[in-house]
Order: C-alpha cells, then sequence, then structure tokens
C-alpha cells in the first residue's frame, strides 16, 4: 500500500513514547506509606518527586478534625482506593458515604521548598495539613443535603517541618464510585508548579485549536461547501474541545470555581457521548461506501440514549453507564480503523491519513482510558501530541477531499463550458445554413432589377438577415474569449482600407438616419501594419456601429491618427467619436458588461444584444489594449484607444487598388465549376449566382459523388461543402489530392474559419468561404485562385 511506511513511522512513534508513560519507572515507587506513616528521610527530594501511595489511616464515616479525640483504632487502607474496593471488618463498603484518611510524612533534614499536588477525588474534600485547613473540593460533610461535590485538581506548598500531618475528608453522595482513585505527589516546589502549569497549558492550547479550528470548519460550511463531513468534523471539533478543559485537570473549574458539579459533570458526559455521535456521522460522511451504515446508525442511538439519561437522570444513575459507554466507543474506533483499511485499499480521497489518524486516536484513548483507571501514568505531552496529530491528520483528509471537489467541480465546468461551445457552435452551423439561403436568394433578387417597392422590402429581409447574423456571430465571439479560445494572426494588413470598407459598409446605415459619417486615416501611415486583419476589423466594426445605433442627429467620424512613428514600428490612435445620446458617468463602466446597455430603455429603443462593446474591451484587453471612454449625456460619446503595431515592407493600397464591389454579371465566363452540396436551397442559390456569372455548373450532393465526376481537366474549381452524408469535404479533398488532382477546392462551409483551419489545412483545401456568403466576396475568393 503507498504510504504505509508512514503509517510504521507514526504507529512507532507513539508505541516508542508509550514505555515512559506506561511504566512511569519511577525510583521511589518502592518508598510506600506503612500503618499511616510515610518515611522520605533517605530520599533526595530536591530532584525526585515522591508519591503518596501506601497505607494510611481511615475512619470509615467519621470526618475528623485536628485534635479530635480518637476512641477507636484506625483502620488501614491502600491509597488510592476506590472505597467499594476495599473490604472492612469483612464487608465492602458502599460507594456512598464519607471517611477521614491521615498520614504522616517523615521528610529529610536537607529538602528543598516542598510542595503536594492534590488531585480529585470522588466527589469533595478538605485537606488539613499540620492542623491547618490548606485546601478543598466543595465541602465534605454527613449528608447529602449538606454537602457539596466539586473536582479540580489543586497544589499547595508544605510547611517547612521534618514532619508533616495530613487529614483528608472525603465525603460522596452523587457518584457512581466513592473515594480517591488518583495519586497524589510532593516534590520541589517549582518543579511542581511548573509541571502544573505546563500541563494546563498544554490543555489551554488544545482546547483552544480545537475551538477555533471548528469555528473555521463550521464557517467554511456555512459560508461555501456543504459537505455534511465538514459540518460533523467542526461538530465534534467544538464539543470536543471542552473535554480538554473540563476533564482531567478541571481547568475550568479553577477559573470559574463557582460552576455547578451537577451542570459540570453532565458537559463532561455530554461532550464525550456527543463526540462519539459525531464522529461516527463524519466518517459515515467521508466514506459512506465503506461505513456500514447499520452499524453507525446502532452507535448514533446509543450516543443519543445515553445522553438523554444524561441530561433527565441524576449522576448515580447516568455514572452507572460509563462503562458500557466506553466499550461501545473501543468498538467504534476500531471500526473506524476497519473502515480505513477499506477506504485505503479501495484507494478512496484521503483515505491513507484517515488510516493513521484512527491508529493515532486509538493509542490516544487507550492511554487516556488507562490512566483513568489507575492501570498506567502518562506524560501529559504524549497526549497533546496524539490530539494534534489526529487532528492534523483529519484536516488532511477534508483538505484532500476539498480539492477533490473543487476539482471535480472544475473538470464538469469545464465540460459544461466544452459543451455548451459545442451546442453553439452546431447552432451556429443550423442558423448560418438557412441564413445562407436568404442573404443568397435576397442578394440575387436585387440583381434582377426589382420595383422600387420590391427593392425596397429586399432591403429590409437583407437588412434582418444580416443582423440576424451579427448576433449569432457575436454570441459566438464571446462564447470563444470566455472559453480563452481565441487566438491573434499576426500578418501585414492595411488597416486604412480596413476604416474604409468598414464605413462604407456602413455608410447606407448613416444615410438611412441622415447622419454624416467621415473617415480620417493619417498621410504618414504608408507602409502596412503587422496585426490582426479579422479582430482589428471587428473592434473598428463594433465602434463605428455602435455610434451610428445611438446616434440620431449630427455625426459619426472615425479617426486614424499617428502618435509615435519608429522605423519598424508604430502606435496608432484610433478614435470613434459621435454626436449620440451620451452616457451618464456611473452608467459608462456598466456598458462593457456582457448583455448590458446603459439603460434597460435603451435596448427597446435601439435593439442589440449588448455584447459588441464587451467584444471590443475584451479583444483588446486580451492584447493589452485599454479601451478609453470620454462621455456627456446629450452630446456624444468618444471611445478611442491607442495600440502599438510593427510595420511590415509592404506598401499601402493606393485609391485605385482598392477593392472595389464586383458589379460585372460574366466575371466566369466559360469557367467549370463542381459545387458539391447537400442541401437543395444552399444548390439553388450557388448555381444560380454562379450561372448568372458565366460559369458552367454542375453538382455533387456528397464527397463520395464529387469523387466520381471528377476527372483530369473537367473543372476549374470545386466549391466543396464540410459537413454532407455519405462522405464529408475533408475525406473528399484528402483523396482528391492523394489521386494528385491539384485544382483549387473552396470550402463552403457554415462553421467558423477558426473551427475548421486546422482540418481545412490538413485536409488540402485551398480557401475558405463562410455561408452565409456575399456574393461579391465569393467572386473574389473565386477570381484569386482562377486567376
Amino acid at each position: 500500500m503507498k504510504h504505509a511506511h508512514w503509517i510504521i513511522l507514526v504507529t512507532l512513534f507513539i508505541g516508542g513514547c508509550l514505555p515512559a508513560c506506561l511504566a512511569k519507572d519511577d525510583p521511589l515507587a518502592a518508598v510506600t506509606a506503612h500503618q499511616g506513616v510515610l518515611d522520605l528521610r533517605a530520599v533526595d527530594l530536591q530532584h525526585q518527586s515522591a508519591s503518596l501511595d501506601g497505607e494510611w489511616q481511615f475512619y470509615w464515616r467519621r470526618l475528623l478534625q485536628p485534635g479530635d479525640t480518637i476512641s477507636t483504632p484506625a483502620d488501614f487502607v491502600t491509597y488510592p482506593s476506590l472505597w467499594n474496593k476495599i473490604r472492612l471488618h469483612g464487608q465492602t463498603l458502599p460507594v456512598e458515604g464519607y471517611a477521614t484518611y491521615s498520614l504522616t510524612i517523615l521528610l529529610p533534614q536537607k529538602r528543598p521548598h516542598l510542595a503536594l499536588l492534590m488531585t480529585d477525588v470522588y466527589c469533595s474534600y478538605r485537606l488539613f495539613i499540620n492542623d491547618s485547613l490548606l485546601l478543598a473540593n466543595g465541602r465534605p460533610d454527613t449528608s447529602k443535603q449538606t454537602a457539596v461535590p466539586f473536582w479540580c485538581t489543586q497544589m499547595v506548598n508544605l510547611p517547612n517541618t521534618d514532619t508533616v500531618h495530613l487529614l483528608l475528608q472525603v465525603a460522596n453522595f452523587w457518584h457512581t464510585k466513592g473515594g480517591t482513585y488518583k495519586h497524589l505527589y510532593i516534590g520541589q516546589s517549582n518543579k511542581i508548579t511548573l509541571n502544573l502549569r505546563r500541563d494546563r497549558a498544554y490543555d489551554v492550547l488544545l482546547a483552544g485549536c480545537l475551538f477555533m479550528g471548528g469555528l473555521f470548519f463550521f464557517g467554511f460550511y456555512a459560508f461555501g461547501s456543504r459537505d455534511k463531513a465538514i459540518l460533523y468534523f467542526s461538530l465534534f471539533c467544538i464539543v470536543y474541545s471542552y473535554r480538554t478543559v473540563g476533564t482531567s485537570l478541571y481547568i475550568l473549574h479553577a477559573v470559574f470555581p463557582n460552576l455547578s458539579w451537577f451542570v459540570t459533570i453532565r458537559l463532561e458526559y455530554l461532550s464525550l457521548t456527543l463526540g462519539v455521535a459525531l464522529f461516527s456521522r463524519y466518517f459515515q460522511s467521508v466514506y459512506p461506501k465503506d461505513a456500514n451504515r447499520y452499524i453507525v446508525n446502532a452507535v448514533v442511538w446509543i450516543c443519543l440514549l445515553y445522553t438523554g439519561l444524561i441530561v433527565t437522570t441524576p449522576p448515580h444513575i447516568f455514572t452507572k453507564g460509563i462503562m458500557p459507554f466506553l466499550g461501545v466507543m473501543f468498538f467504534y474506533i476500531a471500526f473506524a480503523l476497519f473502515i480505513c483499511i477499506r477506504a485505503v485499499k479501495f484507494k478512496r480521497i484521503g483515505a491513507v491519513f484517515a488510516l493513521m489518524s484512527c491508529g493515532v486516536m486509538l493509542l490516544v484513548f487507550l492511554i487516556i482510558n488507562l490512566n483513568y483507571f489507575q492501570v498506567v501514568g502518562t506524560e501529559k505531552w504524549i497526549v497533546f501530541i496524539g490530539y494534534v496529530l489526529f487532528f492534523f491528520l483529519q484536516s488532511l483528509v477534508l483538505s484532500h477531499r476539498f480539492a477533490y471537489t473543487l476539482r471535480k467541480a472544475a473538470d464538469e465546468a469545464q465540460q459544461g463550458l466544452k459543451t455548451k461551445t459545442e451546442f453553439l457552435s452546431t447552432m451556429s452551423h443550423e442558423i448560418r445554413t438557412p441564413l445562407n439561403v436568404v442573404i443568397g436568394m435576397a442578394h440575387l433578387m436585387l440583381r434582377n432589377t426589382p420595383r422600387r417597392d420590391q427593392e425596397k422590402n429586399l432591403n429590409v429581409l437583407l437588412f434582418s438577415a444580416n443582423n440576424l447574423l451579427s448576433i449569432v456571430n457575436d454570441i459566438l465571439d464571446y462564447n470563444k474569449i470566455e472559453a480563452g479560445k481565441i487566438n491573434f494572426e499576426m500578418i501585414p494588413m492595411d488597416i486604412g482600407s480596413i476604416a474604409q470598407y468598414i464605413t462604407g459598409g456602413l455608410s447606407s446605415k448613416a444615410v438611412e438616419k441622415e447622419i454624416t459619417l467621415n473617415t480620417t486615416v493619417d498621410t504618414r501611415l504608408t507602409r502596412k501594419i503587422i496585426g490582426d486583419p479579422t479582430r482589428t476589423s471587428q473592434v473598428i466594426f463594433n465602434l463605428v456601429q455602435n455610434a451610428i445605433k445611438f446616434t440620431e442627429k449630427g455625426s459619426v467620424e472615425l479617426a486614424i491618427q499617428v502618435e509615435k512613428l519608429a522605423e519598424d514600428k508604430v502606435t496608432l490612435a484610433i478614435k470613434v467619436t459621435d454626436t449620440g445620446i451620451g452616457i451618464e458617468p456611473e452608467k459608462q463602466q456598466l456598458i462593457f458588461d456582457r448583455f448590458t446597455q446603459a439603460d434597460s430603455s435603451t435596448s427597446r429603443s435601439y435593439g442589440g444584444t449588448g455584447l459588441g462593446l464587451a467584444i471590443t474591451k475584451r479583444i483588446l484587453d486580451l492584447q493589452g489594449v485599454v479601451l478609453n471612454l470620454k462621455s456627456e449625456p446629450g452630446k456624444g460619446s468618444v471611445f478611442f484607444f491607442a495600440q502599438n503595431f510593427a510595420l511590415s515592407n509592404e506598401q499601402v493600397a493606393t485609391e485605385d487598388q482598392s477593392n472595389a464591389p464586383i458589379v460585372s454579371d460574366k466575371l466566369l465566363q466559360d469557367v467549370h465549376i463542381l459545387v458539391v452540396e447537400d442541401n437543395p436551397f444552399n444548390i439553388m442559390v450557388a448555381q444560380s449566382l454562379l450561372e448568372r456569372s458565366g460559369a458552367i455548373v454542375e453538382v455533387a450532393t456528397n464527397g463520395e459523388e464529387a469523387l466520381e465526376k471528377i476527372g483530369p481537366g473537367k473543372y476549374h474549381l470545386i466549391l466543396m461543402d464540410l459537413n454532407m452524408p455519405v462522405m464529408d469535404g475533408f475525406e473528399a479533398t484528402r483523396r482528391l489530392r492523394a489521386r494528385g488532382i491539384t485544382l483549387p477546392v473552396i470550402a463552403l462551409t457554415a462553421s467558423l474559419p477558426a473551427e475548421v483551419e486546422k482540418d481545412v489545412q490538413s485536409a488540402g483545401l485551398t480557401d475558405i468561404v463562410v455561408k452565409p456568403f456575399n456574393p461579391d466576396e465569393l467572386f473574389r475568393v473565386l477570381l484569386k485562385h482562377l486567376k
């Protein structure tokens, strides 16, 4: 198993610490009290502490005060020992009652300043030292009505005398156990004080870590992840943090001496039962496939039933159930260990860390309970390290779980984005195909010299179809930008010609609105620049179109000015100025958000998706260019940006070299063209346009049929649809090139060029015409390759 060596190392570490804490190798173990006297005169208390174990004088059902006359001889019992383990005069003592313990300690002549570490007893005591009352926990008395229970570990300095007399009154009327159960120690005062403070610091630090960690995980659950495993673990940490300050040394009782013992003992037991229940649910949530739900439910129900007893019954009843419950607890820890082993076997998330943590917790609980039953002693730091290691490893389990969930969510989001992209690409293709027919037929009808009223209607039809195409393109472009799939070409381009084409194409819209559309290009720009003509055109087109849309009177001006000019690079300032409605200052950043315009009424008045400016800004952002805006409501807006370009060696086109619209009807006279297309309407549009220009057109409905028709010298050019049944355009072109046929094959596709560019090149296609196409653009591509 991977990482199994870590489990072995941790186990060996804890196990290696056990001899020190279990054996408690005390050289004074043989020095014990005898007949009520503990002789320590030969012991070096400067360097060692001594336990007060041994035979103490014992007076059952008597609470002796210093100076009391004792008429009956004392009994001798082993200290510490529970009353129900003591037999006096042939009878076992009950757990309820009261008694007095007495011990005389003989100290060496050379000794340091000594102190006594007094632990808690069941369930109250008074300690007299040399006839003076120096310590008390609660108030022992002869009746339940007048006695008061309390638990706390305390320390007291011993008088500087050779002989010390201890008189200890103990009373219990409330617990299922009575008497003494922890060792008492005397030693050098400084060391006793230091050790007690250190042990208390361990407990306080651990409680703070658990409580704050629990709050962190609870906040993480409440405001972020809704993972129930995190919720159960957070509640477990919060609940269990009480045990470190509310048990053992009872630090909470020392800080708040007026706390009710009847409340604190319930909290002590509840922290254990609820902790086990929450830990059971936590493990079930982490490894639901490996944790038997019936066993987990049984453990949780036992915890809840015992919790009910703790809340509703007096201490002498519910404390009887602690032994069976500890059996259930150890059973579940062993079961959790089994769950972890299965989880490691099946390679669950964080299973190795869970297995290590369960092994550590099993050892820690074993140490604590062995110490509780006085089987062994223990060093506090061992338990502290065990707890810290356990919670650290469990945090790693949750971290791995959260990281896995995050990765899974990211993968699902990525898959969703991919699905969305594929869906939009498919929808684009499906929308473009009928649009090609609509736009193509509109162009054909406009070229047939229609009546003026028909021409007006056809122009409206063409405008609407182009508007729909623009919306589709905007959505696809924004989706591509969001997915990070946009690439920029670096080729020579004539930005002046681009500006002229854009304003020329949009001039009809300006004329309709009776506004002036001007273009100014700096005459110092005599060479082409290196950039992406498609994206540059898109940016300028969106800005000019946006300006025309929101201008009702006045003018729109596109200006391209040279800011800096060097031998091999230039900085251009591109500015679009309008006299439109303007934008209020507080809404000027809003318009760059997707699907957003400055006012909800704007989209109703002027239309549009609200994507144009968002796309423009994102395209410029990706190139490190800032799009700026100056606007005043009612007076207009200025959109402008400055961009650096490298200069090419090619000269810009002169006016007579510009690509004017192609108007001749017989440009393709006697040119043989094969149109490979499966859509009958697209065939009709292409065939009509080409034949009108003088071409001789044949049709194939799929790639296989096209291969059968193609022969040497039969055609001058092929228009090839890419997506067809039987055999698509890619495969048909590959087979055509394999035959050695080199005639131009122009791809006719409703897909965007960037989506199919690599496949087009690898298949051997010559160029791409995107549907729906403008007839002039189609003719330019055909003439380019027909030479």
